[in-house]
């Protein structure tokens, strides 16, 4: 090798020796690293529906995709407080994902195709197995979705549930007419001041609907048909496999917390288990953490501050009537599963 390219060749291996340092101190994701920059997540919700994200009497956001967010920070900052939550309605919320605006979206996304393969985005596991529903008004006497052709449905715009809407219609050869209001509550005024005949969404999102209407919600009736799949999940932004395998292990851990019985207030008891599945959950043995660029107690944090997937359930969806079904573990006849943390 001449002089001059051993000497580029010198300098080439000094400056990668010479950023070596700063590539070990970051956690190897783009967001993750932002995130413990801004000391807090930014989370995208919609702050208006009732078991995902809804305000409580002191104003606190709460409900399973809240908790999805906390969830996240405390295994991100060791800290389930640190979220921001950013409100968002169904035609913000991916731009606000794609753009920056928030690092995680956790707004009753439904998992599709054309979202992931089209929107940038990637999805976390599913949080709630649901599908789309109809409410009416229990003086219209309806009691069933073959009831309705020729009627006026409320939708929110920019949802799948417009897709669905217009396929199922076509398919059963009936016919209906849109009624599209870019706001949840302004949507569901419509409703109730009988704008349209019927209020369609996921069926999680109607029960709690029909519990925030306390003494009046006799007056509404939610029909029995589900017309779709829709797996709702958290979604962050593709590019950093990172911070996604971070969202979908901390879901998993959760899971695996729910199927190994350890709650938030019994998992301090854990701290001597001579199992070793468990023991690497709670960050005693192994370096599952390091791998994901977190504390090894990661997975401590988030169930000690947020609890398992069966505390978020009772917390948030039980009050609402609604039976855990799908949503249960694989084991009590439902979808949840967890892959070993190993």
């Amino acid at each position: 090798m001449s002089g001059p390219f051993r000497c580029l060749a010198m300098l080439t291996l000094l400056a990668s020796l010479a950023v070596s340092p700063a590539h070990a101190e970051g956690s190897g994701s783009p967001t993750l690293d932002a995130v413990r920059a801004r000391g807090e997540l930014l989370c995208g919700v919609s702050g208006t529906t009732p078991g995902f994200s809804f305000p409580d009497s002191r104003g606190v956001i709460r409900g399973g995709d809240a908790d999805i967010c906390r969830a996240v920070a405390a295994a991100a900052l060791g800290d389930a407080n640190r979220v921001r939550f950013v409100l968002l309605t169904s035609v913000n919320r991916f731009v606000a994902l794609q753009s920056g605006e928030v690092d995680l979206l956790a707004r009753t996304v439904s998992w599709t195709l054309g979202r992931e393969a089209s929107l940038g985005l990637l999805f976390g596991n599913v949080n709630f197995y649901d599908g789309t529903g109809f409410m009416v008004k229990a003086a219209a006497g309806v009691t069933s979705v073959k009831e309705l052709n020729g009627a006026t449905i409320c939708v929110l715009p920019g949802t799948s549930t417009e897709l669905v809407l217009a396929d199922w219609f076509r398919l059963q050869k009936m016919s209906f007419t849109p009624v599209l209001i870019d706001s949840t509550n302004e949507l569901r005024a419509a409703f109730m001041a009988g704008r349209c005949d019927a209020y369609a969404t996921d069926t999680s999102s109607l029960a709690g609907f029909r519990h925030s209407l306390g003494d009046k919600r006799g007056n509404v009736t939610l029909l029995p048909e589900t017309i779709s799949k829709e797996p709702l999940a958290p979604a962050v932004r593709k590019g950093d496999d990172k911070w996604f395998d971070l969202l979908r292990w901390t879901q998993f851990a959760m899971l695996a917390a729910e199927e190994f019985g350890i709650t938030s207030a019994n998992v301090d008891g854990f701290q001597a288990s001579t199992n070793p599945d468990i023991r690497r959950l709670l960050g005693l043995d192994g370096e599952l953490g390091r791998a994901l660029g977190v504390d090894r107690r990661w997975a401590y944090a988030v169930i000690r501050q947020v609890g398992n997937a069966a505390e978020v359930w009772d917390r948030n969806f039980a009050p609402l009537g609604l039976a855990r079904g799908r949503n249960a573990l694989s084991d009590q006849g439902g979808l949840g599963y967890a892959p070993p943390l190993r």
